[in-house]
């Protein structure tokens, strides 16, 4: 894959693909090509079979992301045009995170803002160190979302949580976060990111298409009863059961070996 900005730290290895945020000098908040290049590399580990799981995290430890690049808002968000060219970039991003078919894990340090806890609400799970800190800053610079843009967050964490986290558009600890619902584990910050490598090769040695299935299935379990697609849940049940894995699986459990899965 060509590399689509600098600002986007890109590696495969041992079935994990990972996205590390480069741009410590503002809390590594994203820039507009960081919201472009997203999708491209999400497409790329999408079509990779050997990409199992993906990883997101921020460089530097000091923070995943402290949002949207305020820098960047002279030049791209001056006018009307403009606005709606960035927010498209945006909106590709975001879609191409929560369409993820693969597992997606936030590993999360320091601070996550704004948009940045908008990409680690993509992602399916979010492990966070002991000093991260979390919160959406929309009422303190008269920033409205529509509901497209808060739906994700209802979903993780609820109405009352999310109305918490926009009414005081305050910042919360670690503790805080895991206790909403917010984020799935929290770790001392010196055994998080080896915590989350551990964590990802575990969900990398398991069956691909049982992984896929259960994606699929709970995502569609929470949407509204009459938008479900209950014949793709049937459907990626049914791939599980006909694969040559789950005869695979069979085998190695009575052989009490680990089983060699291939996503086939």
């Amino acid at each position: 894959m060509d590399k689509v900005t600098d600002q986007l730290i890109v590696d495969k290895k041992d079935g994990i693909g990972r996205i590390t945020f480069d741009n410590q000098a503002k809390r590594n908040a994203l820039t507009y090509e960081m919201w472009q290049g997203l999708p491209v590399v999400l497409a790329d580990f999408a079509a990779d079979d050997d990409v199992r799981v993906i990883v997101l995290a921020g460089k530097g430890g000091k923070a995943f992301s402290a949002g949207a690049d305020i820098s960047e808002f002279a030049k791209n968000r001056s006018s009307e045009d403009a606005v709606a060219i960035y927010n498209e970039a945006v909106a590709e991003a975001t879609n191409a995170l929560i369409g993820a078919k693969k597992p997606l894990i936030a590993l999360i340090e320091g601070f996550c803002i704004g948009g940045g806890l908008g990409v680690a609400i993509c992602c399916d799970i979010r492990i966070a160190a002991d000093q991260s800190r979390f919160g959406i800053p929309a009422a303190k610079l008269g920033l409205g979302y529509k509901l497209n843009g808060l739906q994700h967050l209802i979903d993780v964490v609820g109405p009352s949580a999310s109305m918490e986290i926009l009414f005081t558009a305050r910042q919360f600890d670690a503790d805080e976060a895991l206790g909403m619902g917010l984020v799935n584990r929290v770790l001392p910050k010196a055994e998080v990111a080896k915590y989350v490598d551990d964590y990802a090769q575990t969900i990398a040695a398991n069956a691909p298409l049982t992984v896929l299935a259960a994606k699929t299935v709970v995502r569609e379990a929470i949407k509204d009863a009459d938008k479900r697609d209950l014949d793709l849940c049937q459907k990626v049940v049914d791939d599980c059961f006909n694969s040559e894995d789950y005869q695979e699986g069979r085998k190695a459990f009575m052989e009490k070996r680990k089983p060699d899965f291939k996503g086939r």
